[in-house]
């Protein structure tokens, strides 16, 4: 059984998710599901966790970013976001993020 897809407009930098096009900014649009939304919306809410985590950070002047935690979530979490409106997007969202090469690699993997 499969649920019904909606259109829905993603602005990445705010992780605001709409049904509609014109009530704010957005940066693309995917087909999804309720599920998939869902989990969209988890990732995005977990990068506003970890924003303030770094702001908290950033005050502490001798932790390096590559050596942070924190950055390393946020940048985890924003690849996911990407890996699934790559999945979810039409061909233009496709393109765009293959051209940006952020799929290319895992965050951090030279790190580990």
């Amino acid at each position: 059984m499969s649920e019904e897809r909606h259109d829905y407009y993603i602005e990445v930098a705010t992780g605001e998710i709409s049904r509609s096009s014109t009530d704010s900014e957005w940066n693309f649009k995917i087909s999804a599901t309720d599920e998939e939304i869902t989990q969209l919306r988890e990732v995005f809410d977990s990068n506003h966790s970890v924003d303030w985590q770094n702001f908290y950070r950033a005050h502490v002047p001798y932790v390096q970013y590559h050596f942070d935690r924190e950055n390393d979530a946020y940048d985890e979490n924003l690849h996911q976001v990407y890996e699934m409106l790559h999945r979810l997007g039409d061909e233009d969202v496709k393109t765009f993020i293959e051209s940006i090469g952020i799929l290319d690699s895992k965050p951090h993997e030279d790190h580990e």
